[in-house]
Order: C-alpha cells, then sequence, then structure tokens
C-alpha cells in the first residue's frame, strides 16, 4: 500500500504544504535579520528559532507537529546537534517584507483549509518562532553585556507578523 503524503490529512496541495513547511524557517531568518548584530549573535538566535521549530513536533496540533517534523526532517534536529547557517540576506527588508506576505498566504490558505483550532495553533506556533528569536540575543551594550533585548526593529517585526496572522 502506498502511504499518503502528509499534507494530504490537511486538504492542501503539494505546493500549499511547501508554504506551510517552509514558513517556520524563514520566520526565523526573518526575525534574524530584523536586526543586524553579529554573527555570534545570529548564531544564538538560530539555535533558539530551531529550538522551538524543533518543538513543534509536540504540539497538540496535528498540523503544527507534521509541520515541525518535517522541518527538522530538512534542517536537522537541535537535539541531535544540527545548527543552521548563519543567512545574512543582502536585503533584510526585502525578506521581512517577502516574509510577511507568504505569511499572509498562510494565514488565508488555512483559515479556509483547516478549522480555527489548527489554523490558530500554526498562526501562534510562527509568532512564537519569531519571539523566541528576537529575544535570543541583546543587540548593543558592551562585551555581551546590556544593550536592548528586542530592539525596535525587531518588535517591529515580531509584531507585524502577529498582525497579519492576526494571532
Amino acid at each position: 500500500m502506498i502511504e499518503q503524503p502528509a499534507y494530504t490529512r490537511f486538504g492542501v496541495s503539494d505546493e500549499e504544504w511547501g508554504l506551510l513547511v517552509g514558513l517556520p524557517q524563514s520566520v526565523l531568518t526573518a526575525a534574524a535579520a530584523a536586526e543586524s548584530d553579529g554573527t555570534r549573535r545570529t548564531m544564538a538566535e538560530n539555535a533558539a528559532g530551531l529550538e522551538t521549530i524543533a518543538a513543534g513536533r509536540e504540539s497538540a496540533s496535528p498540523l503544527v507537529a507534521a509541520v515541525a517534523g518535517e522541518v527538522v526532517d530538512r534542517v536537522g534536529d537541535p537535539e541531535t546537534g544540527a545548527e543552521l547557517p548563519v543567512i545574512t540576506p543582502p536585503d533584510p527588508k526585502a525578506v521581512i517584507e517577502d516574509v510577511l506576505a507568504r505569511a499572509g498566504q498562510a494565514s488565508a490558505l488555512l483559515a479556509a483549509r483547516v478549522d480555527e483550532g489548527q489554523a490558530g495553533a500554526y498562526r501562534h506556533w510562527l509568532v512564537d518562532i519569531a519571539e523566541q528569536v528576537v529575544g535570543a540575543a541583546s543587540t548593543g551594550g558592551i562585551l555581551g553585556l546590556g544593550g536592548d533585548a528586542v530592539t525596535d526593529s525587531e518588535r517591529r517585526f515580531r509584531d507585524r507578523l502577529s498582525q497579519v496572522l492576526n494571532d
């Protein structure tokens, strides 16, 4: 017997599933790019984001658990030491705008295809990923002391994402 792809359980196409699976890591990248704060801090942000994505595998939401499982299968499990490469987009503003547009598409897709509980869990999970990334490393200060835990640009991205997702 041929096993059906995971996305068929949620009534979405392969292309739509690609949007849902790609978005968590894109949110992580955009949140990290919201403030240029050096390789070490971006590594900490990536680690926090990947841990939050991986934790989604334990979600009570079958949608979040399935998406998180697929993301971890693709990029690696932080519990086994997997790390994401530091990505410094040449145009962070364009990346952020693209992610926000895709988040809006995903939110509309889920509103049309799954129940509100599943859609809400996915939207909240994306905002949580952004929250963990922007709060993972302070910016500014001296020798890692002081600085802003969450900068205005990071807060703005997180808040805009939440607004786009209506979370």
